[in-house]
């Protein structure tokens, strides 16, 4: 797309979110003189976009009344970052009913493109292969994501009839704190007043949900995605885990996840808090990372450490030992690059 056509579009843009715009705020927004402007005006009178003028020293453009411009309005890259964005929500579960609706929505945006950028699009998802498997959707219905978002923004307590995983029916009065979507699911994180507790729940099992009366404020230091995190990892994995890293908590932030547990500053380092459904994972990702470190608790988890010490120190010495003065033949194996 040439500079002038881009924005050409632009215009048709700023003029589409309503209103009257005079001709010098049109002009400071594409980055144009006065005259360019109108000249604008005047291509898309062309393409037969009903845009009205209004002379004097306010006089400016706007679109007709109850005009409707066309649908869709994509360059290449647009184009494609909608369509694979689509595909990447089908697959990760990422939706608010099922796969239908992605698809459904996938198809109409296909309809509306230009036929030849609509073949190569095909072309690209026929072809294109994906690393991640497909999760399937726990669907979290849109009424209920909305309202949730709606209910954070304005900091308005919501009624929630909820189902838990064993099929128990309660009605819970939340403050949402944060939405988070984690390993194909919905997830909603706030206080809970009949816990007097922050707790988290799943979003496909709200049944209904209602705005309350109540109003709050989020805690300044609270996180939305450890908490979550965290806490399925406490209902999941029996281990609790402290763990002191010889490092910096900004290099700690850059390599870990947030789902690795919550860090925070010590004396000596940074102090992992996590659980761990097995400690010989988690000593191997510990000597992994390549810092030294301190094990707090368990002391289980120091002999997990030991025993994978043990294995190196014997996969190294093994190795010097079979080593012989015979380099290997040329085009031997070697690992992938």
């Amino acid at each position: 797309m040439t500079r002038p056509t881009a924005r050409v579009l632009a215009m048709l843009e700023l003029l589409q979110a309503g209103g009257q715009r005079t001709v010098g705020e049109l002009a400071a927004r594409l980055g144009v003189d006065e005259r360019t402007v109108r000249r604008y005006a005047e291509h898309l009178a062309d393409l037969g976009i009903p845009i009205q003028s209004q002379r004097g020293r306010y006089g400016g453009y706007r679109l007709s009344p109850g005009y409707k411009l066309p649908p869709l309005m994509l360059t290449d890259d647009e184009a494609i970052a909608v369509v694979l964005g689509l595909t990447a929500a089908e697959r990760t579960g990422l939706a608010t009913t099922d796969n239908a609706a992605t698809a459904s929505a996938l198809a109409k945006v296909s309809r509306v493109l230009p036929r030849g950028l609509g073949e190569r699009l095909d072309s690209l998802l026929s072809t294109a292969q994906f690393t991640t498997p497909v999760r399937a959707p726990a669907p979290a219905g849109a009424d209920t994501l909305l309202g949730l978002a709606s209910a954070a923004q304005a900091r308005r307590t919501v009624v929630i009839a909820y189902t838990d995983w064993a099929g128990r029916e309660s009605q819970r009065e939340l403050d949402v704190y944060g939405l988070v979507f984690h390993s194909g699911r919905w997830y909603v994180s706030g206080h809970d007043h009949s816990r007097d507790d922050v707790r988290t729940f799943r979003l496909d099992r709200i049944v209904s949900l209602e705005q309350g009366a109540g109003c709050y404020v989020v805690p300044a230091d609270f996180d939305a995605t450890t908490q979550v995190t965290s806490g399925i990892a406490a209902v999941r994995w029996s281990h609790e885990v402290s763990v002191v890293l010889r490092t910096t908590l900004a290099e700690a932030g850059e390599r870990l996840p947030r789902s690795a547990g919550r860090l925070s500053e010590h004396a000596d380092g940074v102090l992992l808090e996590t659980r761990a459904e097995h400690l010989d994972g988690m000593a191997r990702m510990l000597a992994g990372l390549g810092w030294d470190f301190e094990v707090i608790t368990p002391a289980a988890l120091r002999e997990e450490v030991l025993a994978v010490a043990d294995r190196l120190r014997a996969s190294a010495a093994r190795g010097t030992r079979s080593r012989g003065s015979t380099p290997p033949a040329a085009g031997s194996w070697s690992a992938p690059a």
